[in-house]
């Protein structure tokens, strides 16, 4: 019996969970597996999973109205696994806060690498003082930015970005969201904000900012830190 960490897929389809089941399982997790939203929300009441894969489609209610009430009372990472590609789907699930979203067919190992970024995230909600990813490191108890070893100057504006980032790396933030938590609500609709202070950023971070590897876009959805070896 393996100790890893503990996932409950809710997914009515039976393949797929047979699919998850055999993969993650050989991958060292523990699996558990429902069929309807009722049973998941009974299940994650009973089991506190590490991890919850969602289905989108349930014979009994709408996987974002589960996702809606797992967000009343738990911060578990919720990754939605959905044949529902649009920008507007992954927006709203995001904003409702699923941790993140792949597409059904996926990549057994994206959804692996995914699971992982999300229990990572979740294990480190009590921020570490200092981040680093590859050639970027912030000390947040002293909002120093060095690249290099070397500082960097940022506008406030670009640091709270950039610390927004940090606190959900590996996640992916939409529009909305970020838009909400730096400028504030009467701003979610002012998306070429975000264009022009990324791309500030980006110049001040990245080695190639045309070809960004620390904050990547999540083309139509948001942006995403990634958390790269250093």
């Amino acid at each position: 019996m393996s100790s890893g960490p503990q996932v409950l897929i809710i997914d009515d389809e039976v393949q797929i969970r047979r699919f998850l089941r055999i993969s993650l399982e050989a991958n060292g997790y523990q699996v558990t597996e429902t069929a309807t939203g009722q049973d998941g929300l009974l299940k994650t009441a009973q089991m506190r999973p590490d991890l919850i894969i969602l289905d989108l489609g349930l014979p009994d209610m709408e996987g974002a109205a589960v996702l809606t009430r797992l967000r009343e009372w738990t911060t578990i990472p919720v990754i939605i696994l959905s044949v529902r590609d649009s920008d507007q789907d992954k927006v709203t699930v995001l904003d409702a806060g699923a941790d993140d979203y792949l597409t059904k067919p996926f990549s057994i190992d994206e959804l692996l690498a995914r699971l992982r970024v999300a229990l990572r995230h979740s294990l480190t909600e009590t921020e570490e003082p200092v981040f680093c990813s590859g050639r970027l490191c912030v000390d947040l108890s002293r909002r120093l930015v060095t690249v290099d070893g070397e500082p960097v100057r940022l506008t406030p504006t670009e640091y709270a970005l950039l610390q927004l980032m940090i606190r959900h790396a590996g996640k992916v933030l939409t529009h909305q969201q970020i838009l909400r938590a730096v400028w504030g609500p009467e701003y979610i609709q002012e998306t070429h904000y975000l264009r022009v202070y990324f791309a500030q950023l980006r110049q001040k971070i990245e080695e190639n900012p045309t070809l960004p590897k620390i904050i990547l876009t999540e083309p139509g959805v948001g942006y995403r830190l990634v958390a790269l070896p250093e």
